[in-house]
C-alpha cells in the first residue's frame, strides 16, 4: 500500500477516511487535523493559555505534543494518585510525563500529589468510604476533576484541554442513549463553556481521531508513554461499550464517527437544547470552587467522612 500523497510505502491505513499515509505525511497530517478541529469548534486561540490533562498515556501526551508543536501555550497538569497495584501504576504512568517533558524545552507542568495535598492515596480514600466501594472509579473523577478546576484556575489558564479520543466520546454517548440520560447526551460536546466564574471552558481537540490514530502518531513519532490501562478500568462498562462499538465498526467501517457526528448534528439543530439543566452553583465554604451541593462541595466532604462500616 502506498502513500497518497508521494507513493511511498504507507505505515497506516484509514479505512474509514479511505487513505494511507507514510511515516512523514501521516504526522503532518494529524496535527493538520487537530487544528482543523480546534479552528471548527472554537476551542482557544494562540493568546490562550491551554493546561493539558495528561496520564502518561499515548492520548494525553500525543495532545501535549501537537498542542506544542502548533504553537500554543500548553502546560501540561498530571495528578499522581497513589495507584500501587503491585507494579506502581502511578509512578511508572508519572515517569512517562517527567521524561516527555524533559525531552522538550518548552513543556512546563505541574504536579498534584494527591497523598501529599490530603494525606491518602486514591486507592485509601476509596476504601475508606461508602462512595469508592466496591470500585474507586467514582472517587477518582471527583479527584481529577476537583484538581483540573483548581491547578485551571489558580495558574489563571483560559482552557483545559483533554485527550478524549472518538472512541472514548462514542461509547460515552452509546452508554447514555442505552439508558436515555438525556441530561448527560445534552451536556456532551467538544467544547464544554465555563459554568460560572472559577471555571475554564473544557475542550476535546481529539474528539474525532479514532484510538488507533493517536496511538499511530505516537508510535511515528516515538512519544514514550505506558501501555497498561488503569488496574481499576478491568470490567468498566466503558470498556464493554467499545468492544461492542468496535465489533460494529470491522463491520462497516466509519461507524463510531457517524454516531458522534450525529449527537453533533443534533446539538447544532438544538435537539437537546431544552434538556440542558441549568444548575445553581455556589461557593464551596472550604475551597471556594463551585458547587451545587449545600456549604461543602462534595470533594471537600470526601476528606471528613468517615471511615465505611
Amino acid at each position: 500500500m502506498k502513500c497518497r500523497k508521494c507513493g511511498r510505502p504507507a505505515v497506516f491505513n484509514m479505512r474509514q477516511h479511505k487513505l494511507a499515509l507514510c511515516q512523514v505525511h501521516y504526522p503532518e497530517w494529524f496535527v493538520a487535523q487537530t487544528a482543523r478541529a480546534i479552528e471548527k469548534y472554537h476551542m482557544f486561540t494562540p493568546d490562550d493559555r491551554v493546561l493539558v490533562a495528561v496520564s502518561g498515556g499515548k492520548d494525553s501526551l500525543a495532545l501535549w505534543d501537537v498542542l506544542l508543536q502548533l504553537g500554543y501555550r500548553a502546560d501540561g497538569l498530571y495528578i499522581d494518585l497513589g495507584i500501587d497495584d503491585g507494579v506502581g501504576y502511578s509512578a511508572a504512568s508519572r515517569a512517562k510525563v517527567e521524561q516527555f517533558a524533559a525531552a522538550r524545552a518548552n513543556a512546563h507542568f505541574t504536579i498534584v500529589d494527591i497523598k501529599a495535598e490530603y494525606g491518602e492515596t486514591l486507592p485509601e480514600a476509596a476504601r475508606r468510604t461508602r462512595r469508592g466501594r466496591g470500585k474507586p472509579c467514582s472517587v477518582c473523577g471527583l479527584i481529577k476533576r476537583h484538581a483540573m478546576n483548581r491547578i485551571t484556575r489558580d495558574g489563571g489558564y483560559d482552557v483545559l484541554a483533554t485527550g478524549h479520543n472518538l472512541d472514548d466520546e462514542a461509547a460515552v454517548l452509546f452508554g447514555n442513549v442505552l439508558h436515555w440520560q438525556t441530561g448527560y447526551i445534552a451536556r456532551q460536546a467538544p467544547v464544554l463553556p465555563a459554568s460560572g466564574e472559577g471555571l475554564a471552558r473544557k475542550v476535546k481537540p481529539f474528539c474525532r481521531f479514532y484510538e488507533r490514530e493517536t496511538a499511530a502518531y505516537a508510535l511515528i513519532t516515538g512519544i514514550d508513554y505506558i501501555y497498561d490501562e488503569c488496574p481499576y478500568a478491568v470490567g468498566a462498562t466503558s470498556i464493554r461499550h467499545k468492544g461492542i462499538l468496535n465489533q460494529m465498526e470491522e463491520e462497516a467501517p466509519g461507524t463510531k464517527m457517524q454516531f458522534y457526528l450525529g449527537l453533533l448534528r443534533a446539538r447544532k439543530e438544538g435537539l437537546f437544547r431544552e434538556l440542558a439543566e441549568e444548575v445553581e452553583l455556589h461557593p464551596c465554604a472550604n475551597c471556594g470552587q463551585l458547587t451545587s451541593a449545600p456549604g461543602l462541595c462534595t470533594f471537600c466532604r470526601l476528606w471528613r467522612e468517615a471511615p465505611a462500616p
